[in-house]
């Protein structure tokens, strides 16, 4: 095992400025060499199937978002990853063709910020030739003026994050400055160009917009578009999670169900993230995406692979599996698909099950990898 420090601004006082370090300990799969897949439909150590890919496109956000990127943290001094050591488009198609071989049945391109990454379209055109759910996720400040290509490019389905509809509170939450007309004008463009129903994204944070929950319900009803509130969670290590911090689903369902009345819908496919709620008189439904409260642990078949190959079998993993090095090694997409299964058939992860023992409100130290990182 390797272990990759990446230098940041110190946030504690007895820390010098430059000495402050993420460690993000990726696993090498080199050696030795994993047994040959044997064709039988995988299973986790829990028994549960893969079926979703997350690919980060990048680890670059135009946004610091105080739950994703704090600036503090991600600033004018923060080293980004180089060039040379993003996977190229074709490395991840390559790879994304090896997950869909072993049962991969959706693809989700995320960040960092997706849209930042040039010419992004390409990639798209690549990925929408495999017979999968291709969906994107982005913050929707460049929307506007991609969405026509992203969706001629092949891109099914988008989903936009917003986090409020308040302007000043929208503002603080992005820590960028950006306003919320720009990404209502990139939600309107996405619909236009064929890719609604857009899903909305909101994360909820206790005294900062969760009483902003029932307007954004209020506006996005019977819209045809879905918002789906999240629980803030505690992904990597330097957004300062705190439990008190963290609004229920169940608060926010009862919330807007004492004004507009919901009924549960059952859902799309198992190990689907979002309980589905529907209003009582049709004008569309809701989601409630609950890590915090309501671990799902247990339907979980979603791997990510972050932009610079290497794959993560949590959201809140500690250490990394290297396909990078094995690609640009020559490895055959044999060796690759025997080193994924082999991967996925010793996962055991279940970190929200067991959150309570090992996170005391975010400070327990176990570092865990950027959410920016390997995207959401």
């Amino acid at each position: 095992m390797i272990e990759r420090r990446i230098t940041v601004p110190a946030m504690q006082r007895d820390t010098p400025p430059h000495d402050k370090v993420i460690p993000i300990r990726l696993e090498s799969l080199r050696a030795p060499a994993a047994p040959r897949y044997d064709g039988a439909p995988l299973a986790d150590r829990l028994g549960r199937s893969l079926r979703d890919l997350r690919i980060s496109v990048t680890d670059r956000c135009n946004f610091r978002c105080v739950y994703c990127m704090p600036r503090e943290v991600f600033d004018a001094n923060y080293k980004f990853l180089p060039q040379a050591s993003l996977l190229s488009f074709e490395e991840i198609t390559r790879l994304a063709r090896v997950f869909v071989g072993l049962g991969v049945k959706k693809i989700r391109l995320t960040g960092g910020e997706p849209l930042v990454r040039r010419d992004l379209p390409k990639l798209i055109t690549q990925l929408a030739e495999l017979p999968i759910d291709l969906t994107l996720t982005t913050n929707g400040s460049l929307l506007a003026k991609q969405a026509r290509a992203l969706a001629q490019a092949g891109l099914k389905r988008i989903t936009v994050s917003l986090d409020s509809l308040d302007d000043a509170t929208f503002r603080a939450m992005n820590d960028a400055d950006y306003p919320v007309a720009e990404v209502l004008e990139g939600i309107d463009a996405a619909a236009a160009a064929g890719l609604a129903p857009v899903k909305i994204n909101m994360v909820v944070k206790r005294g900062v917009n969760d009483r902003q929950v029932l307007e954004m319900a209020r506006h996005w009803r019977g819209s045809g578009h879905v918002i789906r509130f999240i629980e803030y969670m505690d992904v990597g290590s330097t957004n300062g999670w705190k439990m008190d911090e963290v609004v229920p689903s169940a608060e926010i369902v009862r919330r807007i169900g004492e004004v507009f009345p919901l009924e549960p819908v059952d859902a799309d496919y198992q190990g689907e993230v979002a309980e589905r709620w529907r209003y009582r008189d049709g004008a569309g439904e809701i989601g409630v995406i609950s890590s915090v409260t309501q671990a799902f642990c247990r339907d979980c078949n979603r791997l990510r692979l972050s932009t610079e190959g290497q794959v993560y079998t949590c959201l809140f993993a500690q250490s990394g599996h290297d396909l990078r090095t094995l690609l640009r090694a020559g490895a055959s997409d044999d060796a690759l698909r025997d080193q994924i299964a082999a991967l996925w058939r010793a996962r055991e992860d279940r970190y929200s099950e067991i959150r309570g023992a090992q996170t005391d409100q975010g400070e327990s130290g176990r570092r865990k990898v950027e959410m920016s990182y390997i995207g959401g």
